[in-house]
């Protein structure tokens, strides 16, 4: 990341220890944030997004590896750590080394192998980062699947609106895709070579939206916001009905005059940015019920375009099934496996309540749990649950794949799935979702934010 400058928080009840090497990193240009003991520690790691931890061993409250253990137990945490030590032993080093640790670096340290193992721990995890968001966006800008008469119109459609930079509302049912088409629509226009910036609005917590959206400056270092991510290129709000109305606001007047305030700043901040906005709620009605500002509506949908739901253009499903099985295969790599023409015939004709994200998830648990190449019309039906008392679907050996995965890959998959499922019955509405599921409102958006849960 260009001119990104890492977080780091060190660790360590010794006041001497931590200025120095705050000292240290901070000559190196890396943002550092200090604590003295655990109970600071959480309040800084909750507080920041932290690329990495210096983690003492021996601290007075809580040490250094009852703390790490709470942490990597925590789906959530993905920040590499580093664990310091002057009294360090093999075994400690090990212990920490199978929780999780990053390295183990031994007291008085040493100055060279210090930043040495700080830049690769730093550099690692960028380069997860970056391969997660890329595993993400494998897809995402293929042509849109099928050649029914919608699938035909719709491309060339955003073929033409990929010309000019009007901005362009996608209003369509969950799952429908609406940020697929917007990346489509960015990859043929001027913009393509500038990023790309997504954002489940409904994810967003009024109090942060501020910093999210206009970054913020703090002891004279910037920390860039969405719009400024986006400069040169596309930032796409999907569930834009779900924004404050604080934040509605000052983002009518960024978009506007093209230029804001950072939080803690004091000079104004000139983007170029393409908005493009995807909603399942009728914005008319929200506009209406005095919910979302007239004037924003009105700036944000100079153009319309309805996303069909799968129900009402069936006939592209086999093209969607054969899609989604290549698409396994080429980067799950997951064995082949082909729908027989009943299934597909059934699946033509079948209501999608869960439209493409649906057909998607449908391909996936049938390649991952189904046994030969061949889909038959029963086994779809059992998975779909359209036929009680259905023959279960036989793994292909006496334990599931998942059941292969770490505890916590295997945990993520499972929250993923069962806030996906209870987002999506909630309309997008993060306060029904909390209630829904019995989370607290602020730990909930943390979750949805750290497994990418959108629209």
């Amino acid at each position: 990341m260009s001119g990104y400058k890492a977080n780091i928080l060190v660790i360590d009840d010794e006041r001497d220890i931590r200025q120095l090497v705050q000292e240290i990193l901070q000559d190196e240009g890396y943002v550092v944030y200090v604590a003295g003991n655990a109970e600071e520690a959480r309040k800084m790691q909750c507080r920041h997004q932290l690329d990495l931890i210096l983690l003492d061993i021996w601290m007075p409250d809580t040490d250094g590896i009852t703390l790490l253990k709470e942490w990597t137990e925590n789906a959530e945490f993905v920040t590499p750590v580093i664990m310091m030590s002057g009294h360090g032993t093999i075994e400690t080093a090990v212990e920490a080394t199978k929780l999780g640790a990053y390295e183990f670096l031994e007291k008085p340290l040493s100055l060279a192998r210090l930043l040495l193992v700080v830049d690769r721990a730093i550099d690692a995890h960028m380069l997860e980062r970056e391969n997660a968001g890329l595993k993400q966006q494998l897809f995402a800008v293929h042509e849109p699947i099928g050649r029914s008469a919608f699938a035909e119109r719709i491309k060339e459609q955003l073929k033409r609106l990929a010309q000019h930079d009007t901005k362009v509302m996608f209003v369509g049912e969950s799952g429908t895709g609406k940020e697929l088409y917007a990346r489509f629509l960015h990859a043929h226009s001027g913009r393509k070579a500038g990023p790309f910036v997504d954002v489940s609005v409904g994810s967003i917590a009024p109090e942060n939206a501020a910093v999210e959206f206009f970054g913020k400056e703090l002891d004279g270092v910037v920390y860039p916001g969405l719009l400024e991510r986006a400069h040169g290129g596309v930032l796409f709000l999907a569930e834009i009905a779900g924004m404050d109305a604080q934040t509605q606001l000052k983002l009518l007047s960024a978009l506007e005059s093209h230029s804001f305030l950072r939080v803690g700043g004091s000079e104004q901040v000139r983007v170029d940015v393409r908005v493009l906005a995807a909603t399942r709620t009728l914005l008319e009605t929200e506009v209406a019920a005095g919910r979302f500002r007239q004037d924003l509506y009105y700036l944000l949908n100079e153009v319309t375009m309805e996303v069909l739901p799968l129900r009402e253009h069936g006939e592209d499903v086999p093209a969607l099934l054969h899609f989604y099985i290549d698409y396994f295969v080429r980067y799950e790599k997951l064995a082949y496996r082909k729908f027989l023409m009943a299934a597909q015939n059934f699946l033509r004709n079948y209501t999608w309540p869960g439209n493409v994200r649906e057909l998607k998830n449908l391909v996936q648990r049938l390649m991952i749990l189904g046994a030969g190449e061949d889909i038959e019309l029963t086994e779809v039906k059992a998975a779909l649950g359209a036929v009680l008392g259905a023959a279960s679907v036989v793994p292909q050996s006496n334990v599931p794949d998942f059941f292969q995965l770490s505890l916590k890959e295997a945990r993520e998959q499972f929250e993923k799935a069962y806030l996906e499922y209870h987002f999506e019955k909630n309309s997008g509405n993060v306060a029904k979702l909390a209630t829904a599921v019995g989370v607290e409102r602020t730990h909930l958006y943390r979750k949805l934010h750290a497994l990418n849960i959108k629209e």
